[in-house]
């Protein structure tokens, strides 16, 4: 069980003084508005009420003004720049005769109320008497969500999502699109996705703007738009229709960026824009324009070896840049590309905003960040949440890179923080285990000093998944650190992923050396790990109504990564199988793989559809496992 001495808030405040006593919520308690604001904390004070009903068991009023009975007024909530002087600042005082929230704004007065609401979370309805003192280190804490690489959530789960964040002090939110907006003049491309329509947008942005967070509209414009190119209508706007050699080896197929030197390109963003923006209220616009990888290999192959690949990038940028601020937005865009040619950094208006990313807990954001800094351009941060390519999170990582991030970012001037959380290759992961990596996030960015050594097994399990157990918090975190057992075994990294998903990600038959020269111990460690981190599960206390559904979560994350131990054990013997008897085993083995592959697909089908629209899931993931059960089959079918 926890300590219930300790505090275990996220953020954790910057200053708390804790006070004798404790104040006792009570039926009827009154939460006092002041006339003024009225409608500016409404929101805050109704989701006060809402958990003083949940944890506390009372009953509890909103009201206008102190009138009548002063012994009814629990809780007062006002404005005052005069007494909190920082933007998004608040004081919250608890006496045992009662609690004030001051904010300097009202996005102050309800970051205070979510600091009550976790302390009520973690005591229920006797608190304890204290004083706190608060306001953020960055100004922007935003989340950014991939729903592209097949999975795109219903909007119930980016509700509770958005609810969650702003508990946390989150007040930025992206969703990111290639393609997943249903473009009314496209309907091709989204088709079979289950987009996210205009109207779904309107209701997303004002549940937004009642929780003090800004919906920032956020389309990819010059990479990763495949899925466009690759139908009929639009192949020849493609940079490489017919595919191109990626940097890192091996060849696409298909194409992937737009060719920046055809007008056209220009005339198709400038048609996405003008349907796409105008159901956001942000001022803000992501446009994306991160890894290119295809540039100047096709169509712009001549001018690219003319002027320079970076200096043809930098001009269709800027006619981007354009574009974005004729409607009245403020342009945001990946800053990678850039980086490779840091000369012309300086070149870039000084009214956009750079997202300074990277995923790894050593990515140079030190160096990155002091380079746009120098050039005087605004940039965030973005680090990411690491459970990509991970199924389960990579923890050590995350949090290194959360933290870099944070550091840096505070050190060069950096004006926002944004927190990824990317769906590479099919979104397998399922959304709880992008909660350690929110988190963790959310808490660097608001205050660093008082967060970075955070106990965050145990306000995880607190506030994320409403375990008063302390135990979901630390299956998390474990399970999330099974992809150390590669580095230790070999000192070697498997840069942004779990290498047992890498395994998975590979057809069965491929014996690829990096895995096969592993000794099969490696395997049967990460199993114990898994193992030693799923016995936790039956000592959780999940009191969310998603809690079962949590539990089924990590349960099959957790036995596809065991699936993956498996493969890699059969792998290493198919690769030294040489006796009829050592095939007629691996038959029988390769049989019990795909039915239990079998199982984890009808599983994962489920889990899907709780939470996300079923556009893309037989695309994906459903695909894959499909493909890797038929793999199964054949190589039983041959050693048989």
């Amino acid at each position: 069980m926890m300590d219930d001495s300790r505090l275990l808030l996220v953020p954790m405040p910057r200053e708390v003084v804790r006070r004798p006593g404790e104040f006792h919520f009570f039926d009827g308690a009154q939460l006092v508005l002041y006339p003024a604001h009225v409608q500016d904390l409404l929101g805050g004070a109704r989701r006060l009420r809402d958990a003083i009903s949940t944890y506390g068991g009372m009953q509890a009023q909103v009201v206008i003004g102190e009138i009548g009975n002063r012994d009814a007024i629990a809780v007062t909530m006002a404005i005052n720049p005069r007494r909190v002087h920082h933007e998004q600042g608040y004081t919250l005082d608890i006496t045992p005769q009662g609690i004030s929230i001051v904010g300097h704004d009202a996005p102050g007065v309800f970051y205070g109320v979510c600091t009550l609401n976790q302390l009520l979370r973690q005591f229920g309805g006797v608190v304890p008497c204290m004083s706190v003192n608060d306001h953020p280190d960055f100004a922007v804490r935003g989340v950014m969500l991939d729903i592209s690489r097949c999975k795109v959530p219903t909007m119930d789960t980016l509700k509770e999502l958005i609810d969650m964040l702003a508990g946390f002090k989150v007040n930025q939110f992206q969703l990111y699109i290639e393609h997943t907006f249903a473009y009314r003049e496209h309907r091709e491309v989204w088709a079979d996705a289950s987009p996210i329509t205009g109207e779904e947008v309107l209701e997303l942005d004002a549940y937004c703007r009642e929780r003090f967070v800004e919906l920032v509209p956020n389309q990819n414009s010059l990479g990763h738009l495949a899925t466009w190119l690759s139908h009929p209508k639009y192949k020849h706007l493609a940079e490489a229709p017919d595919g191109f050699e990626w940097p890192w080896g091996g060849r696409s197929e298909g194409p992937f960026s737009l060719n920046p030197t055809d007008p056209r390109s220009l005339d198709f963003l400038r048609s996405l824009y003008d349907d796409l923006l105008p159901y956001f209220s942000s001022k803000l616009f992501n446009v994306g324009c991160d890894e290119t990888f295809d540039l100047g290999t096709g169509r712009s192959k001549e001018v690219c070896a003319e002027r320079g690949v970076h200096r043809v990038y930098l001009d269709f940028l800027l006619k981007i840049y354009e574009l974005v601020k004729e409607r009245g937005r403020t342009m945001m865009f990946w800053g990678d590309i850039i980086l490779h040619e840091p000369s012309l950094i300086p070149e870039l208006p000084k009214d956009l905003i750079a997202l300074e990313w990277g995923y790894e807990f050593d990515h140079p954001f030190d160096e990155h960040c002091a380079q746009f800094a120098e050039a005087g351009v605004p940039f965030y941060v973005c680090p990411g949440t690491s459970s990509w390519n991970a199924l389960v999170g990579r923890t050590d990582n995350a949090m290194g890179n959360l933290r870099n991030a944070a550091e840096s970012g505070l050190k060069h001037g950096a004006i926002g923080y944004l927190n990824t959380d990317w769906g590479d290759n099919g979104h397998w992961q399922y959304q709880p285990t992008s909660y350690l990596g929110y988190v963790y996030g959310a808490a660097v960015s608001w205050a660093l000093a008082a967060n970075a050594g955070i106990d965050l097994p145990a306000v995880l399990s607190l506030h994320a998944f409403d375990d008063p157990t302390g135990t979901m918090g630390r299956l998390a975190f474990d399970l999330g650190n099974v992809y150390k057992v590669y580095e230790r075994l070999t000192s070697r990294r498997v840069h942004n992923a779990n290498f047992l998903v890498r395994l998975l990600y590979a057809p069965v038959g491929d014996l690829n050396p990096r895995f096969i020269t592993l000794d099969l111990d490696a395997f049967r460690e990460a199993k114990r790990e898994i193992d030693a981190a799923m016995a936790l599960l039956p000592q959780a206390r999940l009191r969310g109504p998603d809690g079962e559904l949590i539990r089924r979560e990590y349960e099959n994350a957790a036995r596809l990564l065991r699936h993956a131990c498996a493969l890699g054990e059969f792998k290493v013997r198919l690769s030294k199988v040489e006796s009829e008897t050592e095939k007629a085993t691996l038959a029988g083995r390769a049989d019990e793989l795909a039915d239990d592959m079998r199982e984890i697909l009808a599983e994962h089908r489920e889990l899907w559809l709780a939470r996300n629209r079923v556009g893309g899931l037989e695309q994906g993931s459903g695909k894959h496992f499909e493909k890797m059960i038929a793999e199964y089959r054949a190589i039983a079918k041959e050693m048989g």
